[in-house]
Order: structure tokens, then sequence, then C-alpha cells
């Protein structure tokens, strides 16, 4: 079975450094089409818009925290079947097999090394893939 190919991901964090960090490491690494969000309405919103591929969310966000988008995503038809991934420091196996439950593809912990951040991605898109 041929892989799909990963090129759009809408990256969604509250902190812009990390905002910066990984657009920087996903574009010009990854060579992916990046959107950025900043909280987790704006995204709901950007993900009919842009169409991902895959979708990479901060767990800890004011207002609508990675939970809460991503239970709006999965309520949309237009965005129910786009993956998801968490980006978290809270990335213990108990919270990673709680993540899973919520329906995300993965959960990638923060600190993330960002010249290896566009390498976990494919890792984890082939993966989800190879079925």
């Amino acid at each position: 079975m041929t892989v799909p190919s990963l090129s759009r991901i809408l990256y969604v964090d509250d902190e812009e450094m990390l905002r910066m960090v990984a657009n920087l490491a996903l574009t010009r690494i990854g060579k992916f089409t990046v959107k950025l969000c900043d909280n987790g309405a704006a995204a709901v919103a950007a993900a009919k818009d842009f169409r991902p591929d895959l979708i990479m969310l901060d767990v800890m966000m004011p207002g609508m925290d990675g939970p809460a988008t991503l239970r709006a995503l999965q309520a949309d038809p237009e965005t129910s079947s786009i993956p998801v991934i968490f980006l978290t420091a809270k990335a213990q196996p108990r919270d990673v097999e709680i993540f899973r439950a919520l329906g995300v593809v993965d959960v990638i912990a923060k600190p993330f090394e960002p010249k290896g951040l566009a390498q976990s991605i494919n890792m984890v898109w082939s993966r989800l893939h190879a079925d």
C-alpha cells in the first residue's frame, strides 16, 4: 500500500516562540506547508479552510485546550478524519494512554528537538498508514 503524501500541517500552540521554532523546523527541514494558530477556536476554523493532512495540537492552552479542540474537530464531519498529534509536556505513559483514548494518533513530548520534529512527524504518518 502506498502511503499518502503528507504536505499540509496545521500547528496550534499558544506560545509564540514554539510556533516560530516549529514553523521553521517543519517548513525548512520538513518542506511542509504550515498554517499556524495560537488557540483552539482559530484552529477549528482554520482546519476547514486550510484542509491540513495533519494537525499538531498543544494540550494546555487558554480557552479551548487541546482536548476541547480535538472534540470540536471530531464533531465536525469536515474535520473529523484529520489525524491529530498532541504536543505536551505531560507525556508520561499514563498521560499518553489517556490522550490516545481521546483519539489522537500520537503524542510528542515538549520540549521537542526542532531538528528532529519533521522526522518524528513523518514516522507517525508512516505508522498511521502502514495498515
